[in-house]
Order: structure tokens, then C-alpha cells, then sequence
């Protein structure tokens, strides 16, 4: 509803030629929330920006932010996002977010609980390449989750 809202003013107030340049211009934006001293959100961050996300960063923790957004704190890990009315925690691949705003599913968001060594923001050098299995979880408001991808 939100995103036809927003395309909607976006023809009342530009002009028909310029709508494919904005579209193509447009970078999602994500709202983070995490540690001041996390070195591996930076990371995770990093990977957003470099795969054409803008960031806003809030350096003070994640708890709150997770209990507001109605994510299960079983599902936690050390940052939370925001990013086109869904949830994003922890170290979700920017592929699979890119993918979740595209198909919209109706849902709350991914989540890859804990901080599997090898994710985007795990896998710095100091990791020696190690690359551990991981889920990403699509999760509905009701909690529940799915299988969304596998690493």
C-alpha cells in the first residue's frame, strides 16, 4: 500500500519522462540499529552499501528496536533493520533482501538468528574463509517462519 501511495504522488509531481531515471536512481534505504562497537554490523553495513543500499545507522542497540518492530527475540542477532516496511535481523545476504522487495511477500520480514560465521559481515579474514551452513527465514507477524534461502 505504501509503495503505491509513494509511486502515485511520484506521477502527480514528476513529469512523465523523468519516472524511469528516478526509478532507476532510487536506492532502497535501511534503517539499522545495533552496536556502537560492533565490528561485524559495520561489515554487514558495508556489504548493504556496496550492494546499492543507503544506510542510516542507530548506535543504540537493537533490543528495542527488534521488541518494536514485533520480531521474536528468539530470532535475534546483533543488528536489527527497517528497509520497505520489512524487518531485516541480522546478517541477511543483500541478495535476499533485493529479492524480498521485489516479490513482497506478505510477511514481517528475513531473519538469520545468531551470526553464522561466513554471512555478509562474517566473513572478514580474521574467519579464515570458513563459510558455516546458514538459513535465511522469511518470518510472518505471527512469528512462524519458512525457509526462504540456504548457504
Amino acid at each position: 500500500m505504501q509503495r503505491r501511495l509513494f509511486i502515485q504522488s511520484l506521477a502527480a509531481t514528476a513529469s512523465t519522462s523523468a519516472l524511469p531515471l528516478l526509478a532507476q536512481s532510487a536506492k532502497p534505504h535501511l534503517e539499522v540499529w545495533k552496536d556502537p562497537s560492533c565490528g561485524c554490523c559495520k561489515d554487514w553495513i558495508a556489504h548493504m552499501q556496496s550492494s546499492g543500499f543507503s544506510v542510516t545507522t542507530h548506535d543504540s542497540g537493537n533490543t528495542a528496536a527488534r521488541t518494536r518492530l514485533g520480531l521474536p527475540q528468539k530470532l535475534g542477532s546483533c543488528h536489527t533493520a527497517l528497509v520497505g516496511g520489512y524487518v531485516v535481523e541480522g546478517h541477511v545476504p543483500a541478495s535476499d533482501v533485493k529479492r524480498l522487495l521485489k516479490e513482497r511477500p506478505k510477511a514481517l520480514g528475513l531473519a538469520v538468528p545468531g551470526m553464522p560465521v561466513g554471512s555478509p559481515g562474517m566473513d572478514g579474514p580474521e574467519y579464515g574463509g570458513r563459510k558455516d551452513r546458514y538459513e535465511v527465514l522469511l518470518v510472518q507477524a505471527d512469528g512462524s517462519t519458512r525457509t526462504f534461502s540456504r548457504y
